[in-house]
């Protein structure tokens, strides 16, 4: 029988290499950035075209490379960083494997020009698909620069596989970002399509933050460093106000490179325990330098996952690291003992000379006094036959003439005018008949659920989360915000396939300024949110002026719900692989839901909420699967009180 194994050609094997460097244009600017790092470059310039797929070409004035070493670069695990095993223990630089520049040229075309300061000349290769196909001298200066053009163009598979630009430009962007983060004391620039959209000069980390953040930064920003033998912990974190809903702004570096580490996430989070508001996320840029040999990137192909060798002591340090900062900067809470409260004097209830005095010491209630006497008494024959009685006559009465008087004189003695009587609105009993005859429709007939519901039914709100609603059956107990997610949810998904939807216009246009990163998001979502009721336009560098919102969102915090809009559309964008307008459909109802959380409804609003929500066609279940409702059947609930 004959062989059957053998060695791929190199061509072939590069192209399988580039599957785990190579995966989207960022992949290849994040190689090239690193490279332009490690070759101690103190200006470097990213330029993108078509969001990488035509062109992505970084220069820098590093120190360039001899024509052998930039032919040599294009080799298959050829590198200048390490030379035996035991520099694998010691690595300081970022790239280190020698695949980047292959892997990048197997699926490409690659044009490279370098020059060291020494040498007169440059040298300039022309590469192809891991073929070389011209190497010349030329005139250039002095540094590396290098043009990735059309990416992926003899794999088309993969290419058509590649994003929206506005998806493909976000990642490119969240690359130059970490780069940028991690080295303020070099120069970067990038220009998409010719336009400048980032000119950093060398400065201060707090200095970078602004200037790729945002002003918004500026005052927030709280020094943290621990120093100890083991770790150092440097960088800034931002003030418990400042948190997000957004989880986007949280970086790490390990020995200057970026890593992600939901590990050492946690660790922050439990230092801001109790100082954040609920659901949102604190800012920080947090540099940790150890020994190499405590940790090992050789992880996964992108070097952004690490292991360490003592995991329990890095969290704990970074955990006090933050914890300190916090307290040095006034940011925990704390009670002011000192301040001047500067409170009104109270002012005596005066009473009419018929009336006792309610703080003296005889005083005592007549209706409480009987009343607690009537249900403490075994032998009170009342007692013994009706004991709701005796506590419908603890409830206080209402006053009589005499009382409104006083009342009416303590009021005009404090300043104010009191409220007639005649004016004060009725609260509604669950218990008065009376009350239900009055105004039988006070309460609309609930739709039959399931059959169950009977008429008259009252819904009740408890804690201000749940509808209580009785049916024939049992209870129903209602989630609100999960069922007002799903009404929305159900009416934006009606409003985009009608591709119009009712829009409420702002008094005043209102101007909001993203990160480079969300605003790419927000391109990549405008035709979706328009659809929605969301009325905007650019207006500047990475903002726009907002016009109008949808018809059901409240006009508060437009830069809030944009941010958190984008940051629901990229979390389920990760998970679960769904149309885009599904996607921005499912943001915008848990958004909407959530922020009309625990608030205290009318029985109106309750009714039109339960009607509404059996409406839907999925009433049971929100667009992610949690339920809107539970029912507890009648045997249940007699189930609860039967005898063990």
């Amino acid at each position: 029988m004959a062989d059957v194994i053998q060695l791929l050609p190199e061509y072939l094997a590069n192209q399988i290499a580039a599957g785990e460097v190579v995966q989207r244009p960022a992949s290849a600017v994040k190689e090239l950035l690193e490279n332009a790092v490690d070759a101690g470059a103190t200006q470097v310039q990213l330029i993108i075209k078509d969001a990488g797929k035509q062109l992505v070409q970084v220069v820098d004035n590093g120190s360039g490379m001899t024509p052998t070493d930039a032919r040599m670069s294009l080799e298959r695990h050829a590198t200048s960083k390490i030379r035996t095993t035991e520099d694998l223990f010691k690595i300081r630089t970022l790239g280190f494997r020698g695949e980047a520049l292959a892997s990048i040229a197997a699926v490409a075309q690659v044009e490279i020009r370098t020059k060291q300061r020494e040498h007169d000349t440059g040298t300039l290769l022309l590469v192809e698909g891991s073929q070389v196909t011209s190497q010349q001298p030329v005139a250039c200066p002095d540094g590396t620069s290098i043009s990735v053009k059309n990416l992926f163009y003899n794999v088309p598979a993969r290419r058509n596989f590649l994003k929206s630009n506005a998806v493909e430009m976000r990642h490119i962007l969240d690359e130059f970002q970490h780069v940028a983060l991690a080295n303020p004391q070099i120069a970067f620039s990038l220009y998409q399509n010719e336009l400048e959209v980032f000119n950093l000069p060398a400065g201060k980390l707090s200095q970078r933050i602004v200037a790729l953040l945002g002003n918004g930064y500026k005052e927030q920003l709280a020094a943290c460093e621990e120093v100890t033998p083991f770790l150092t912990v440097r960088g800034f974190i931002g003030k418990p106000e400042s948190a997000k809903k957004s989880r986007g702004d949280q970086f790490f570096f390990v020995n200057n490179r970026f890593i992600r580490s939901a590990y050492l996430n946690h660790a922050v989070l439990a230092a801001y325990e109790g100082l954040l508001p609920r659901d949102t996320h604190p800012f920080y840029v947090l540099f940790l330098e150890l020994d190499p040999k405590a940790i090992d990137i050789n992880v996964h192909p992108t070097k952004t996952e690490i292991k360490f060798e003592d995991e329990k002591t890095v969290y704990a340090i970074v955990r006090a690291a933050v914890k300190q900062s916090l307290g040095i900067h006034n940011m925990a809470p704390s009670l002011d003992f000192e301040g001047d409260v500067n409170f009104a004097p109270i002012q005596p209830l005066r009473l009419s000379p018929n009336s006792r005095n309610p703080f003296s010491d005889d005083y005592k209630p007549d209706a409480l006094a009987a009343a607690a006497a009537q249900a403490a008494s075994p032998a009170s024959k009342e007692a013994r036959t009706s004991r709701s009685d005796a506590y419908e006559r603890a409830l206080p009465q209402r006053p009589t003439e005499q009382a409104k008087r006083d009342l009416e004189e303590f009021y005009r003695s404090l300043g104010q005018v009191p409220t007639p009587a005649d004016e004060v609105p009725k609260s509604p009993s669950f218990d008065d008949p009376m009350e239900e005859d009055e105004a039988p429709n006070a309460s609309p007939e609930l739709p039959l659920r399931e059959n169950n519901a009977g008429p008259g039914n009252r819904v009740v709100q408890v804690h201000q989360q749940y509808l209580l609603v009785p049916v024939k059956s049992g209870v129903m107990l209602i989630d609100q915000v999960a069922a007002r997610e799903r009404i929305l949810y159900e009416q934006y998904t009606h409003a985009l396939e009608r591709d119009n939807s009712g829009s409420q216009t702002l008094l005043f246009p209102r101007t909001v300024t993203f990160t480079p990163s969300d605003f790419a998001v927000l391109r990549e979502v405008t035709d979706t949110l328009q659809a929605l009721g969301f009325r905007f336009a650019e207006f500047g560098p990475n903002t726009i002026v907002v016009e109008g919102i949808p018809a059901d969102v409240p006009a508060r915090d437009e830069k809030e719900l944009f941010e958190g809009l984008i940051e629901q559309f990229q979390t389920q964008a990760g998970n679960v692989r769904f149309d885009r307008r599904e996607q921005m459909a499912r943001a915008l109802a848990r958004r909407v839901a959530t922020s009309a959380a625990s608030s205290r409804l009318s029985e109106v609003e309750m009714n039109a909420l339960v009607d509404r929500l059996f409406a839907c066609a999925v009433p049971s279940y929100t667009p992610d699967g949690r339920r809107t409702l539970v029912l507890l059947e009648l045997s249940q609930l007699q189930d609860f009180f039967r005898k063990p």
